[in-house]
């Protein structure tokens, strides 16, 4: 199926790609690789802040992180000419959560961007990944970024 209507199917419809809040580029593209810069948890009414284990749950903290993987594919979307079903391969993710101490369910969290990959790319965005917990900028829940393969 089309990716774009996958999305559309889903009900996800992907914002204008967040240009970079300091001194870094959105993306990377060498070759097939497109390496996409850490993407914070946003959504239509800003920024989704809190730490996970104290203001937040995990089922927040996976909305979070699914939010991210959405912001992810904007800037993908950029990179490969609006053409998403140019990728190939989500090759990896790097999560990290905004944690207190004590928490350790990481892993659950960042599920919420895992899931919606799959969901979305089928076998071809099963993934590696880290989830690991964080300080993180402007106090957001969760930051992601991603490696994926793209036809050249």
């Amino acid at each position: 199926m089309d990716i774009n209507e996958t999305l559309i199917y889903k009900g996800i419809v992907l914002p204008d790609a967040p240009p970079p809040a300091a001194n870094y580029i959105p993306y990377v593209k060498i070759d097939k690789l497109v390496f996409v810069s850490g993407q914070v948890s946003q959504n239509e009414n800003g920024f989704i802040k809190g730490v996970l284990g104290k203001d937040l749950n995990v089922e927040e903290g996976y909305d979070a992180a699914r939010q991210c993987a959405v912001s992810l594919l904007a800037q993908l979307k950029m990179a490969v000419n609006g053409d998403l079903n140019k990728v190939t391969k989500v090759v990896k993710l790097g999560g990290f959560v905004n944690s207190a101490p004590g928490f350790t369910e990481q892993p659950s969290v960042i599920n919420g961007a895992s899931d919606l990959l799959v969901e979305l790319f089928g076998e071809k965005g099963r993934h590696a990944r880290t989830a690991v917990g964080a300080n993180l900028p402007l106090g957001v829940a969760v930051e992601i970024d991603g490696i994926f393969e793209v036809e050249s």
